[in-house]
């Protein structure tokens, strides 16, 4: 699954793939898994993506910075390291980040229907 967003202004195309939770452990040495239900026990979010403020202070955004990199390095073999990719942006608005990578994040964990 692929789309494309804009984050400070620059367009960013993002990408899915079955080597997503993969890619993520190869590059952090973290179980994709793992982060994502210390993330699911932290914040609360409502059916429409935004994250309850009340929550965020138990929350590590340190996942949604790293599962957006690992998407961008898949739609874009020549992105650099995480840290230089990230000091490419004058500002990486994670709150408006997160809902627009929701369907990816459910696409790398969904199971298909039989």
């Amino acid at each position: 699954m692929e789309r494309t967003i804009s984050i400070d202004g620059q367009e960013v195309k993002l990408k899915s793939t079955g080597a997503t939770a993969l890619r993520y452990k190869a590059q952090f040495g973290k179980d994709f898994f793992n982060d994502l239900f210390k993330l699911v026990k932290g914040g609360k979010a409502d059916e429409n993506g935004k994250i309850d403020p009340s929550t965020i202070e138990s929350m590590d955004f340190e996942f949604f910075y790293n599962y957006t990199w690992v998407l961008a390095k898949q739609a874009d073999k020549g992105i650099p390291d995480p840290l230089s990719w990230l000091d490419s942006f004058d500002v990486f608005p994670i709150l408006d980040i997160v809902p627009e990578i929701q369907d990816l994040l459910y696409n790398t964990i969904q199971s298909k229907k039989k």
